[in-house]
């Protein structure tokens, strides 16, 4: 049911590339890309695909808690005890998606890297490391130029998102559009009002 890919509640429409879930044309899409960037010297790899609705729970609740880091616009973390409720879930926006709203759950958008240059254990998704000296800038110089040959764009840029510029995080198009259209905030206030989210 198209209910549940919308707002990552079941996955079985999905395909495996490596230890990743993701839709059946990202996942080819992605994987020729990968060949592709391989003939230019990038190792370019997934470190976040398909992500399940309670996953995005977790990773919500754990930075209202202060369990995982907070960090502002700047990647410089905040104090999450000094932010009222509304501060909180604003701050909390800036790099997290409110569950059943992140275009993860959907199989079709990735966060990459190039493990040539840097490993998954040290990345921590930040700009500085797709930016002049970053271990990704080389990678991320070429998706610029190469990643929409594929499908991909960048979903998140600078004033154009509501959200923080993500230069890691690509999104397969073709199936992305009609996901988006579909998307209602209705449905997403009833998935909500059944999951226990900080």
């Amino acid at each position: 049911q198209q209910k549940y890919k919308l707002y990552g509640l079941d996955a079985p429409h999905l395909v495996a590339v490596g230890e990743f879930l993701l839709e059946k044309h990202t996942a080819a899409a992605f994987c020729n890309m990968q060949t592709k960037a391989a003939k230019y010297g990038l190792d370019l790899q997934l470190c976040s695909a398909f992500r399940p609705f309670e996953r995005q729970v977790h990773i919500w609740n754990a930075k209202a808690s202060g369990k995982r880091p907070l960090l502002d616009a700047s990647s410089k973390p905040i104090d999450y005890q000094s932010l009222t409720d509304p501060q909180l879930i604003d701050a909390i926006l800036i790099w997290s998606a409110l569950p059943g709203a992140s275009r993860h759950h959907w199989g079709t958008d990735i966060d990459v890297f190039d493990a040539n240059q840097i490993s998954k254990t040290a990345l921590q998704l930040i700009s500085s490391e797709y930016q002049a000296n970053g271990p990704c800038f080389a990678l991320y110089q070429w998706l610029v130029k190469h990643a929409e040959e594929f499908g991909f764009y960048f979903p998140y840029q600078a004033q154009k998102s509501g959200v923080s510029p993500e230069p890691w995080h690509l999104s397969f198009f073709p199936v992305a559009q009609d996901y988006l259209r579909q998307f209602k905030a209705d449905e997403l206030a009833k998935v909500l009002s059944h999951a226990e989210i900080s």
